[in-house]
């Protein structure tokens, strides 16, 4: 098991009718009514977007960190928030309530959000010439099942999802999402769908890919095998990198904190170790946005020297359970869930949360992916089933009900008719 010693977050961000889906395709979205500046990639992003996000995602990791104690842990909020926000645009009441509560979006309305996320991809499109940074979303709408136009058309417009139909049924269904999936993580996450249920009408992505040199590159030559020690007192030799020089940094109360900038700076990781004798898994219970806002808000120019390992790893989890826990459970329960906002029936639910995340961390930089799927299911669907053979040729019982109210007016066992 690869040791967890550090909280690899990738600052990204200081800080209506009825469609039938035999007719939906791969159109170019509809330039949206966004305003005159909305194409202004210097145009700032709503901070209520970015405190949601980070908001959600240090409640996320509490979930985890538990779930898993002491393993490995790196994910992509804003993939996920992403994702879940594409779903949120079709919940309605006590769904939309506990989404909102859980994603932190209370108190932004969803056109709000909407527009916050398109300004969102704007501004980090071309951010540093030196980092690649980029997020793709899409929907898979099982064919012949309708969905909302308007639901469709948002997610197009805002989130620049491609929106596609499939045959869920066909053998290759799973393969064309996750090519999908492959082609927009460079290959670093090759799959997300196992299999599709029949019962699934729709999944929701979002992909992201990071690639960033660092600002000031580690010399290789200065690698060195160094012990690592290990949380249950074992040791393990690494490749341990160094450098020397300016760093923005914080030593904190029973932590320290540095920030290695990658390309131009816009984007940098952060990088938290707490004092020895601190166990991380006690030091991660004190983390939460609020927290981590103010720490790094006290990062400051100063001379030092950083030794990291190499080191490469990989986290796959379903958030079901965390989600649940996080407030949200009403939108896994089929009797409950109201996505009315995507089909006129009260039918959807969602059956799966799935997250995959990769990063590679050397000399020369950093190379992160991850995806995330929403998977909704529905209810109505009707499963072929064999013809049957029923030969009442033998003692039978019977009754007479009234099938609105279910109650049984008469009933008896026939023993010789």
């Amino acid at each position: 098991m690869k040791p967890l010693w550090l909280l690899p977050v990738f600052v990204l961000l200081v800080g209506c009718g009825n469609v039938a889906t035999t007719g939906v395709g791969n159109e170019p979205a509809p330039r949206p009514n966004t305003g005159n500046n909305v194409t202004d990639p210097t145009r700032k992003v709503d901070q209520r977007l970015i405190e949601a996000n980070n908001g959600f995602g240090f409640a996320l990791l509490q979930q985890l960190r538990e779930a898993d104690a002491g393993k490995n842990l790196f994910f992509s909020p804003i993939s996920i928030t992403l994702a879940l926000a594409m779903t949120y645009n079709g919940a309605s009441g006590e769904t939309e309530q506990a989404m909102a509560k859980t994603l932190s979006l209370e108190g932004m309305s969803k056109e709000e959000l909407n527009q916050a996320v398109l300004h969102l991809r704007q501004s980090l499109q071309n951010a540093d010439a030196k980092v690649e940074l980029t997020i793709a979303n899409s929907l898979w709408a099982r064919q012949g099942v309708s969905f909302k136009r308007q639901f469709l058309d948002t997610n197009r417009q805002y989130f620049g999802a491609q929106v596609s139909v499939l045959d869920f049924a066909g053998p290759d269904a799973p393969q064309t999402i996750n090519h999908w999936v492959e082609s927009n993580t460079k290959g670093k996450i090759k799959k997300i769908v196992d299999r599709i249920p029949p019962d699934t009408v729709m999944f929701l992505l979002n992909a992201i890919y990071f690639h960033g040199k660092w600002q000031k590159p580690f010399d290789k030559s200065l690698t060195q095998e160094k012990p690592f020690h290990l949380a249950n007192g074992e040791q393990k030799r690494v490749p341990m990198m160094a450098q020397t020089g300016k760093f923005l940094y914080l030593k904190g109360e029973g932590f320290q904190m540095v920030s290695l900038p990658y390309g131009a700076g816009r984007y940098s990781m952060v990088i938290a170790l707490p004092d020895e004798g601190v166990s991380l898994s006690e030091w991660l219970k004190s983390v939460e946005a609020k927290s981590w806002k103010e720490w790094t808000s006290r990062l400051v120019s100063t001379d030092g020297e950083v030794q990291l390992p190499r080191f490469k790893t990989e986290y796959e989890k379903t958030l079901n359970n965390a989600l649940r826990s996080l407030g949200m459970s009403v939108a896994f329960e089929p009797d409950r869930a109201d996505f009315t906002g995507m089909r006129d029936e009260r039918d959807l639910y969602l059956q799966k949360v799935h997250h995959k995340a990769v990063v590679e961390v050397n000399e020369e930089g950093t190379e992160a992916a991850a995806v995330t799927s929403v998977q909704v299911g529905i209810t109505s669907v009707q499963q072929p089933r064999p013809p049957f053979k029923m030969i009442v040729d033998r003692p039978f019982f019977f009754a007479i009900r009234d099938t609105r109210t279910g109650m049984v007016l008469f009933m008896g066992a026939v023993y010789e008719p």
